[in-house]
C-alpha cells in the first residue's frame, strides 16, 4: 500500500481512508460484456468473475484493518438505459459481497447509473451525488460539485475519467491503470481508475479528458501505476513523462 495523501492509502485499485475505515472503488461497469455482445463481439463472460478475485486480494491486503464503509463511486452499471439481465443479477451480487465486508454501502451516482434506482433499492439502498468523510468529497467526477458541498473540503475523490497510463518501448504503448493527483481550485484532487477489468483506460498522456475538474493544465499532475495486482508505482508528474 502507498500513500497517496498523508491521510489516503492506495491499495491496488481502492482508496482506503485508514481514519473512517473507509474503502473507494469507482467505475465497475458490471454489463460491459453484454454490451459487447449487443453489439456483435463475442467474447467470454469472466468480468464477475475477476472483479471478485481482485477485490478478494484488496480485502486481503487490509485484513487486521477496519473496513466501515465501501463507496461506489458512480458507473457501477454500464447501459444507460435499461438494466440488463447480466447487470441486475451481478449488481445484486456485488452488493451482497459488500455487504459481508463492512458494515455500510454507499453509492455515488455516475452518468451510467440512470436506471440504477430499481437495483439499488433491492438492497435497501440509497445513491447520492456525493459522499464526504472528513475533509474529503468523494464524486463521481462528471459535473462540479455545488459549492455549498465543497465548504471544507481538502481533498477531492473523483472516478469517471478510466484514467490509464501509456508506457512506451519502442513502437509498442500499453496501458497501465493509474491514479492522478493534482490540484483544483486549491483542493487536492484525485482521479481514481476503473474497476472494469476488461478494459485498461484512457492514456492520459494523450491529452483528452471528460470530467470538468480535469479541464485545466495537468503537467503538475502526479501519476501512480498499478501495473498489476497489489503493485503500485510512483512514475512522478504528468510533464516529465510526455
Amino acid at each position: 500500500m502507498v500513500y497517496i495523501t498523508p491521510h489516503i492509502e492506495i491499495v491496488d485499485l481502492a482508496l482506503y481512508i485508514p481514519l473512517s475505515g473507509t474503502i473507494i472503488f469507482s467505475d465497475f461497469h458490471i454489463g460491459y460484456e453484454e454490451a459487447l455482445a449487443s453489439a456483435g463481439a463475442l467474447i467470454p463472460r469472466f468480468q464477475f468473475g475477476d472483479t471478485l478475485k481482485r477485490l478478494e486480494g484488496i480485502f486481503a491486503a487490509l485484513r487486521g484493518k477496519a473496513v466501515k464503509t465501501i463507496v461506489i463511486n458512480g458507473d457501477l452499471k454500464h447501459e444507460f438505459g435499461a438494466i440488463s439481465a447480466q447487470e441486475w443479477r451481478n449488481i445484486l451480487k456485488l452488493l451482497d459481497y459488500f455487504a459481508g465486508k463492512a458494515e455500510r454501502i454507499i453509492i455515488v451516482k455516475g452518468n451510467h447509473d440512470v436506471m440504477l434506482g430499481p437495483v439499488a433499492r433491492k438492497r435497501n439502498l440509497r445513491m447520492v451525488t456525493e459522499y464526504r468523510v472528513g475533509e474529503s468529497l468523494i464524486a463521481h467526477g462528471d459535473a462540479i460539485a455545488e459549492k455549498t458541498k465543497l465548504q471544507g473540503i481538502r481533498t477531492i475523490i473523483i472516478g469517471h475519467e478510466h484514467p490509464a497510463l501509456g508506457v512506451r518501448e519502442h513502437r509498442r504503448v500499453e496501458l497501465v491503470k493509474c491514479f492522478l493527483k493534482g490540484v483544483w481550485k486549491r483542493r487536492t484532487l484525485i482521479v481514481q481508475p476503473s474497476f472494469n477489468l476488461l478494459v485498461e483506460g484512457t492514456d492520459v498522456l494523450q491529452g483528452r479528458f471528460l470530467s470538468p475538474y480535469l479541464q485545466q493544465p495537468l503537467g503538475a499532475f502526479e501519476v501512480y501505476a498499478v501495473p498489476k495486482p497489489g503493485e503500485v508505482l510512483y512514475f512522478g508528474r504528468m510533464r516529465g513523462l510526455k
